[in-house]
């Protein structure tokens, strides 16, 4: 490292400072880097599989991939796919095959927001993952099923690392205030157990938020003395402003999931919190609004029919007043809806019904049900002995109105 490098390093952000170089001194992922587990014997045995990691922000991925660049007998290439397009990744492709065969050294691919590349960006890749001319890390946040092309999915493992416990972030946090030399050597500090643990909480499993907070926290304080870093310090150091949420991705899936079946266990709080989960995030209220007004006939249905115009009030107002003042308004929906009687009688005999339609011949009208505007149609038999229900003392089934090879056949539950 020359002088440059070396005050480079020493100005970075201490996320960046902190960045461990070993397995050993990783954060978190027992699951897949404790001795003895595939991941690590892999590493260690310099056998890289291509490979995608996918996690949420801050849990290591890419410090993962740095640490396997020093462990392994490779070429290291790293590159965002957020600013990197197909004409680099053929240089890149070029040097690779005259590693391999020049060398006869193998190139590491590292791509960050690997859900970011584009379907022709992936598809470049396949035949060097296929012939070994490049093994592949990518790193993606989304969740990889629906945003990696399955051929590109097919040829690499996908290991899941897993958000840090509060645990985890706190050990990450005091090891930083006591690491003179990567950490505060310029400082003295002092922080308030209390106030470590509301930090470690409060950054949801995110290291790189939880060490950023932490630096502007202890460098933003106008003091030469003692720095103290209190609860409140830590919450204005912090601003959480944001929430783990995609409005396209898979947290928006999984958050509508958990909305949906809170409102079917008739559990009214959690569908509340799911419901602010989405709104404070900046879920458009009138998606939440249409998924309401589709439980109310799928889940109540004829249990509750006053469900169903609740759910379209709750539309319509929510369309009228807009955010943040529809919040209350989807808030009464969710609630009625949770608290409502429940039946899918409606659901399961559509289902039945699209099945019959799908699978069975296109059985004609029956003749008694057909108008016949003509006098041909007359002639042939259409509405004959078709009998008038107001005009029958008996309004029940008086007459057949399924096809023949339906006859009978019962849809809802009596």
């Amino acid at each position: 490292m020359d002088l440059f490098d070396a005050n480079l390093k020493k100005h970075a952000p201490l996320a960046e400072r902190l960045r461990p170089d070993t397995l050993d001194g990783f954060l978190g992922q027992g699951h897949l880097l404790e001795k003895g587990k595939m991941l690590r014997a892999a590493l260690e045995g310099d056998a890289v599989p291509s490979m995608i990691f996918w996690g949420p922000p801050g849990c290591g991925k890419t410090t993962l991939a740095r640490i396997i660049a020093t462990m392994t007998h490779s070429d290291f290439i790293q590159f965002s796919a957020v600013s990197t397009g197909v004409k680099e990744l053929r240089e890149i492709i070029t040097k690779a095959k005259d590693n391999a065969k020049l060398q006869a050294r193998r190139t590491i691919l590292f791509i960050d927001e690997i859900h970011r590349w584009n379907k022709a960006q992936q598809d470049a890749l396949l035949p060097q993952i296929e012939d070994g001319t490049i093994i592949l890390i990518g790193a993606t946040t989304e969740n990889p099923s629906f945003e990696v092309n399955s051929a590109l999915l097919s040829r690499c493992r996908v290991f899941v690392l897993e958000k840090l416990s509060g645990q985890n972030i706190a050990d990450l946090l005091v090891h930083a205030l006591k690491n003179q030399e990567k950490g505060f050597g310029g400082f003295t500090v002092k922080a308030d157990p209390e106030a470590i643990k509301y930090l470690a909480s409060m950054a949801d499993g995110d290291a790189r938020s939880a060490l950023n907070a932490l630096e502007l926290a202890v460098t933003s304080q106008d003091t030469t003395g003692e720095v103290v870093l209190d609860k409140v310090r830590m919450k204005e150091a912090l601003q959480r402003s944001h929430l783990l949420y995609d409005t396209t991705g898979e947290q928006h899936y999984n958050i509508i999931s958990a909305l949906h079946k809170s409102l079917r266990g008739s559990d009214a709080d959690a569908a509340l919190y799911w419901l602010g989960r989405m709104l404070e995030a900046g879920e458009d209220p009138l998606y939440v609004a249409r998924r309401l007004v589709r439980f109310a006939s799928e889940d109540v249905g004829v249990a509750d029919p006053n469900a169903l115009v609740q759910a379209v009030a709750g539309y319509q107002a929510a369309h009228f007043i807009g955010m943040p003042e529809c919040n209350v308004i989807l808030a009464q929906v969710v609630v009625y809806l949770a608290k409502a009687k429940k039946s899918n009688d409606l659901y399961t005999a559509y289902q039945a019904v699209q099945a019959d339609v799908k699978e069975s011949a296109n059985d004609p009208v029956p003749l008694h049900l057909r108008n016949a505007p003509t006098k041909l149609m007359k002639e042939l038999g259409y509405g004959k002995d078709y009998k008038y229900n107001p005009d029958h003392d008996y309004q029940g089934d008086i007459q057949e109105y399924l096809p023949a090879n339906l006859k009978g056949k019962k849809y809802l539950k009596k």
